[in-house]
């Protein structure tokens, strides 16, 4: 029996998916609700300079990027254990950021861009979709991983192939937008 034999055999876990849905959608709004404040909220002095974080907050959202591709790879070649995996880790590395993205706007003042021309415009156009996909990318991320993790494989596929470039372009216009700022930090 193949590893997708394995998984796709299982039943669905239906009594568990009604469980995490409430969980999904109380960390959606707790986790949205955050980032909106973090931006009005007065800066934490913490003893400490965070300016460190964004070249590392890049450097997560590359490793998400790399291990969504992978991920993607290995669902076509039907390996489900390489692409829980990979889902998984990419999912601890996008926590990982949003920590340390939190941690970094409650204490530290935003940096603005500085270009001019049609940079500026490509910079926020690149941002903007950046954030709006990021946000409704959250709540697609958590129910997609509960519909695979309870077994609910066709609703999993459905939501997946709007999921994943979601989260992809938002892994990977993350570096770009932190690229483009750069220079004015």
């Amino acid at each position: 029996m193949t590893d997708e034999n394995e998984t796709i055999g299982k039943p669905e876990n239906l009594p568990l998916a009604k469980k995490l849905y409430p969980i999904a959608w109380v960390l959606t709004v707790a986790v949205l609700a955050l980032v909106g404040y973090m931006r009005r909220a007065e800066k934490f002095d913490i003893g400490f300079e965070l300016d460190m974080l964004p070249p590392f907050h890049a450097l997560l959202n590359s490793i998400v990027a790399l291990l969504l591709v992978f991920a993607l790879i290995a669902i076509k070649q039907r390996n489900v254990k390489a692409h829980r995996e990979a889902i998984s880790a990419a999912m601890m590395f996008s926590a990982a950021f949003l920590l340390c993205y939190v941690a970094y706007h409650f204490t530290t003042e935003e940096t603005k861009y500085g270009g001019q021309g049609a940079m500026r415009i490509v910079y926020f156009v690149l941002l903007i979709s950046h954030i709006v996909l990021a946000a409704v990318s959250f709540p697609l991320i958590l129910f997609t991983w509960i519909f695979g993790f309870t077994g609910q494989y066709a609703r999993h596929r459905k939501f997946a192939k709007i999921t994943w470039p979601m989260w992809f372009y938002v892994a990977v216009s993350g570096p770009i937008c932190y690229l483009m700022l750069r220079p004015y930090y």
